[in-house]
């Protein structure tokens, strides 16, 4: 048995149309920073990730930023952070921000955020890892991506248990459906060896 230590947040670099998205972020934020599980995350300081950030470390919390070279200056990266890992490109910038989380979580976001998301579902899928992976569907925002896999399935092209898609409509919800996955996973499987040796297989 394990409890989440740390938490990957995908999300985006702009804020987005919806206010529920920037409240979103600062939200869960807050509840990382308060229940001290640290917030692993794309680095920058702009955006829904900037929001993320700057509301973890106001509420007390660790934030680890990892961020490759190319965008520190474009994305501002956050100074704010105790721990900032500069990559040398997107590919090291994964695999980092895979060893150090016990958890994923999905906010909204754009084409980066989908990738991110849809590769742990895929090595969910393949069984290269067993960390929790939860999308915070916040105003439905990921409806189109949940009728998609939907639609994978009745078409038969992702067999019904191939992995477990959390999704939380409520912020407040995400971190307690998290650490119920994570009572039945071996310590080993969230961090450690194990999860090392995966991630340098990505």
């Amino acid at each position: 048995m394990a409890d989440i230590q740390s938490v990957c947040v995908y999300c985006g670099s702009s804020v987005g149309a919806d206010p529920a998205f920037l409240a979103a972020a600062r939200g869960f934020g807050q509840i990382l920073g308060r229940e001290r599980v640290r917030l692993v995350y794309g680095g920058g300081g702009i955006g829904l990730m900037g929001a993320l950030a700057h509301a973890a470390m106001d509420a007390g919390g660790e934030v680890t930023g990892i961020i490759p070279e190319f965008l520190v200056a474009r994305e501002h990266a956050y100074e704010g952070a105790r721990d900032v890992v500069v990559t040398r490109d997107m590919h090291e910038r994964k695999r980092t921000m895979f060893e150090r989380a016990d958890a994923f979580v999905a906010l909204p976001g754009g084409i980066g955020t989908l990738e991110e998301l849809v590769e742990q579902l895929s090595w969910l899928q393949l069984g290269q890892h067993r960390k929790p992976v939860l999308a915070l569907n916040i105003n439905g925002f990921w409806n189109p991506l949940l009728a998609l896999l939907d639609h994978m399935r009745a078409k038969a092209l992702l067999r019904p248990g191939a992995f477990e898609l959390l999704v939380a409509e409520r912020v407040e919800d995400a971190l307690p459906m998290l650490r119920k996955v994570a009572r039945d996973i071996p310590e080993e499987e969230l961090r450690g060896a194990a999860a090392k040796i995966v991630a340098q297989e990505m």
